[in-house]
């Protein structure tokens, strides 16, 4: 298991359009294969800029290559449509990928 980890900070003035299509951006990631879950965190700390506010979406993948597929084959469409509706100002995207690991 991986986790995909989205973190965006966005302005407050798009806050609502950005949460209502980040719903069914989220849905949408969900029906691909090996996306198991997603979860939503407010972000806190570190406090996002004035004037802006943050989240973090982790979503469980069920492997590095089902996420590698969504990379390749799904994401660019999907980042474009976010782009384009709200633009490279309107909102800062940083993405990690976390495999768990034991002691």
């Amino acid at each position: 298991m991986v986790v995909y980890e989205v973190n965006l900070e966005f302005d407050v003035a798009i806050a609502a359009a950005y949460r209502e299509w980040l719903a069914a951006h989220i849905a949408e990631m969900l029906a691909l294969p090996g996306f198991k879950q997603a979860l939503v965190h407010e972000v806190v700390e570190p406090l996002p800029t004035a004037g802006r506010q943050g989240l973090c979406v982790r979503y469980q993948v069920e492997d590095l290559g089902a996420l590698e597929t969504y990379l390749r084959e799904h994401a660019p469409r999907m980042r474009a449509d976010g782009l384009q509706r709200f633009g490279e100002e309107g909102v800062r995207i940083r993405r990690r990928v976390l495999r768990h690991t034991a002691l």
